[in-house]
Parts: structure tokens; sequence; C-alpha cells
């Protein structure tokens, strides 16, 4: 799993020496884990929406807090559409297996790259080589447990609480580095509901997740994957990272 949030907040650190340290992993919480990641890896298909608050530092070194609202639509193992709102406007993906295109609505331009054939390879290569950031990866990897216990040395479940009018069980992981928490409904579906990472220290820069409108194996048509560029759209070329 790329954990492409908490990969983030980790390069802003700086040097810590190793200490020792000492784990303590709740067995409840572990097995809620691993539940939501068995139901999210058993999906022929799902919708849903994701709203975002990232936290950023400006050139002062002033916190500024960046919103969007992404609308996400993935079938079987190779096909994903979603329409990201942000403060840097509109952006539309689409995956159909082979190739991934993203669009700028306001610039009315667009890229297409080839890519792997499902889509843990395709996030794992557009991330790597172009910085693509998608929508809630993280949730859809297969090993989500595994990395969580990988980053963090506790593990807690703290019991159930209520979000937004739904009842959710409370899970909270924290390292040296950073605290996180996430609420995964009690239904029966245990969907993630919403999940917040802050860094620990002096900027406690935060990215809050949350998580609406879930659509559990809906009829989506194959057509919605295949990207046609609008009228006078530009295809223009990009660099991948260093």
């Amino acid at each position: 799993m790329k954990k492409y949030v908490i990969t983030f907040l980790l390069l802003t650190l700086p040097f810590f020496g190793k200490s020792q340290v000492v784990r303590q992993i709740d067995s409840a919480a572990v097995y809620l884990l691993d539940r939501m990641a068995d139901i999210i890896g058993e999906l022929e298909a799902v919708s849903f929406s994701i709203e975002t608050a990232t936290d950023r530092l400006d050139d002062k070194q002033k916190i500024e807090t960046h919103y969007s609202t992404s609308h996400v639509s993935m079938a079987g193992p190779d096909k994903m559409v979603y329409h990201r709102f942000g403060d840097n406007g509109k952006h539309g993906f689409w995956f159909n297996g082979t190739f991934a295109s993203m669009y700028s609505f306001k610039e009315n331009n667009y890229v297409t790259l080839e890519a792997p054939g499902n889509l843990i390879e395709m996030m794992d290569n557009l991330h790597t080589r172009f910085d693509f950031q998608f929508p809630a990866a993280d949730f859809f990897y297969p090993s989500f447990t595994d990395d969580i216990l990988a980053d963090f040395n506790t593990l807690e479940y703290l019991g159930k609480t209520v979000v937004d009018g739904e009842d959710c069980f409370y899970i909270r992981a924290t390292n040296e580095h950073m605290h996180f928490q996430l609420w995964i409904s009690s239904s029966s579906l245990n969907l993630p509901k919403r999940s917040i990472l802050i860094q620990k220290g002096k900027q406690n820069l935060r990215f809050e997740s949350v998580f609406k409108d879930w659509e559990i194996n809906p009829n989506l048509p194959n057509t919605i994957f295949e990207f046609l560029p609008p009228p006078n759209a530009k295809l223009i070329d990009i660099m991948e990272k260093s």
C-alpha cells in the first residue's frame, strides 16, 4: 500500500533517532480493520462520495486548509471514474483498464496515459510516476490492516460513537509522529465513515476524510469509464517525477 497521506506527513518531519517503542495492539481493533478490508475487497462495484480537508503550510509557514469533494465509481478489478471539486477547480479521471485520462474542466485540457490492467497497479504506477492522488486509495489496498500495524505502535478500539447520526466503531492508532482516528459504520457492511490523520508537533497538520452515499454493487455501464474529450479540449504532456 502506498499510504499516500501517511507517507506525505512523514516526509515533512525532521529526522529522529530511534527509541525503544512499546507496542500495544488491541485485537478487537485488528478484527474490525480486517472485517472492513475484507468487505471492501469482496465488492464487485461501488460508488461513494468523499469530502476531504487537508492542512498545508504556506510560504510563511502558516497553516492553510484546502477542501475538496470527490464522487467515485469503481467496477471490477480495472475500472474507475471520479470527479473532484476543489480549490484548484474541477477535475475528472477515467480508467478503462488500459488507459487513464485526467481532464481539467477549468483549463479544458487533458492527459491520457497507458496504465497497468488493475486498479491497485494503476494507482501505484501513476502515483509513483506522476504523483497522481486518488480519493480514499489507502482503504482499497488488501494490505490495509498490515500497513496500519507496520506504521503505528499502538492500536485501540475505543467503543461505539455516533458520527452524522450513524453508530460507528471508533479506532485510534498512534506512533511517535502521528495520530490516526477511524470511524467504521457498525452496520452489517462496516464501511469507513470518517478518518483523521494528525501530525504531532508544532504544526499539527491534519488530513480528514468523510465518506458519504455508499452504493454497493451498483449497475455501472462500461461507457462511464471511457473518456471522450470535450470539443476543443487540448491534449497535453506531463513529465514524470525525477
